[in-house]
């Protein structure tokens, strides 16, 4: 199998309902996500994917909520906009971009902070 990844960023705001603590106030993070791609076979060119394209559509994606308060935004105006809820979203949504037969997803992960993230990866 190989693998293609690419990170990018986005900063935004947000907070927890149902949650006892601290982050159940509206707060911020500069989040990380890898976008990783696999597929068992290579195209005619000896890729994945092209990166330029991973990078374009996931940064098309991330725009909606760069510099945003996520609980304004749907899905995240009725759930709780988490790592593991950001991560599935993006999964879902980079699925319908890069799904073929030979190309899926592999992963989504999502970082809040260096030492705190999330993936999600369907089975």
């Amino acid at each position: 199998m190989y693998y293609a990844t690419v990170i990018r960023h986005f900063s935004a705001a947000h907070h927890l309902r149902d949650y006892a603590g601290k982050c159940e106030r509206v707060h911020g993070h500069n989040y990380k996500v890898e976008l990783q791609l696999k597929s068992p076979a290579l195209d005619r060119t000896g890729m994945v994917a092209d990166f330029v394209q991973m990078r374009e559509e996931l940064d098309r994606l991330l725009q909606r909520f760069d510099h945003q308060d996520l609980n304004e935004i749907k899905p995240f105006d009725a759930l709780n906009p988490t790592a593991e809820n950001i991560a599935k979203l993006i999964y879902e949504e980079m699925a319908l971009k890069f799904s073929s037969r030979k190309v899926k997803i592999g992963s989504v992960t999502v970082w809040e902070t260096e030492s705190s993230f999330a993936s999600y990866a369907a089975h």
